[in-house]
C-alpha cells in the first residue's frame, strides 16, 4: 500500500510541474520577435530625396535626325550633390539612360521631340544604383526646351526663321519669275511671272521641315530624381576616396 501511495504522489508532482517546464520555451518564443524589432537600422543607409536635381554633362551627341528609341545615353554628373555635409553623388559619377521616344520635325507646327529616361548611376568605385530619373531642364541647349513632366525635349519654334526664309525665297522667286516673264511677254509677263515666283518662294520656305533637336557633346542637362533612392553611404565614401 505504501508503495502504491508513493507512486501516486510522484505522478501527481510530475503532472503539476509539467506546465512550468514549458514556460521558458514559450518565453523564448515571445522574446524572439521583440529582439528582431529592436534591431538597429543600417547606419550606412542614406536617402536621395525625390525631386532632387543634379546637373549633368552629355558624353555623346544626340539628334532626332538619327536617334532611335532604345538607344543608350551616356552622361556624367557635373557637380557633387551634398546632403547634411555628406556627398551622396560625387562629381564625375556616370549616368546611363536610354531614348524612350523620338519625333522627327514636320511641316507647319510639328516640332521635333526627344524623350530620355535615366536608368542607372555608376559611382567611380563601380557601385551602381538604379534610377528613376528624367530630364528637368536643358540649360546648355539654346534652341530646345522641356515641354512636360516626363522630360520631353522639344525643338523651339522657328517661326522667325521661316519668315526670313520666306522673304528670301520670295525675293529669289520674284527675280527668277520676272526674268522668265519678261522673256516670254514683256513687262506684263514680267509682273505676272514675278508674282508666281514670289508665291513659289514663300510656299517653298513655309513647307520646309522644322529643326531637329540637337544635343552636342558636353551639353548641360538637369536630371531630376523621380522617386526617393536609398544608397549605401559606406560605398559612396569608397567612391569618393578613389577620385
Amino acid at each position: 500500500m505504501r508503495v502504491l501511495l508513493a507512486l501516486l504522489l510522484v505522478s501527481g508532482m510530475a503532472w503539476a510541474q509539467a506546465p512550468d517546464t514549458a514556460k521558458p520555451a514559450d518565453a523564448a518564443t515571445q522574446a524572439a520577435p521583440a529582439q528582431a524589432n529592436d534591431a538597429a537600422p543600417d547606419p550606412n543607409a542614406t536617402v536621395i530625396p525625390a525631386g532632387t536635381k543634379i546637373p549633368l554633362l552629355l558624353k555623346q551627341a544626340i539628334s532626332t535626325k538619327n536617334a532611335r528609341e532604345g538607344d543608350a545615353v551616356y552622361a556624367a554628373t557635373a557637380f557633387p550633390f551634398v546632403v547634411n555635409d555628406r556627398i551622396l553623388v560625387p562629381e564625375g559619377t556616370y549616368i546611363q539612360g536610354k531614348i524612350m521616344h523620338t519625333e522627327h520635325p514636320g511641316r507647319s507646327k510639328k516640332r521635333a521631340e526627344l524623350l530620355i529616361h535615366f536608368t542607372s548611376m555608376i559611382y567611380p568605385s563601380g557601385y551602381t544604383v538604379m534610377l528613376p530619373a528624367s530630364v528637368e531642364n536643358t540649360p546648355g541647349a539654346d534652341s530646345n526646351s522641356v515641354k512636360d513632366k516626363e522630360g520631353t525635349i522639344q525643338a523651339d519654334k522657328d517661326t522667325g526663321k521661316r519668315v526670313e526664309d520666306a522673304a528670301k525665297g520670295a525675293a529669289v522667286g520674284g527675280t527668277v519669275g520676272g526674268i522668265a516673264g519678261a522673256a516670254a511677254g514683256g513687262w506684263s509677263g514680267a509682273q505676272y511671272g514675278g508674282l508666281l515666283g514670289i508665291a513659289g518662294g514663300v510656299a517653298w520656305a513655309l513647307l520646309k521641315h522644322g529643326p531637329d533637336v540637337k544635343l552636342e557633346v558636353g551639353t548641360s542637362l538637369e536630371m531630376e530624381i523621380q522617386r526617393a533612392i536609398t544608397v549605401d553611404a559606406s560605398r559612396i565614401q569608397v567612391a569618393k576616396a578613389t577620385q
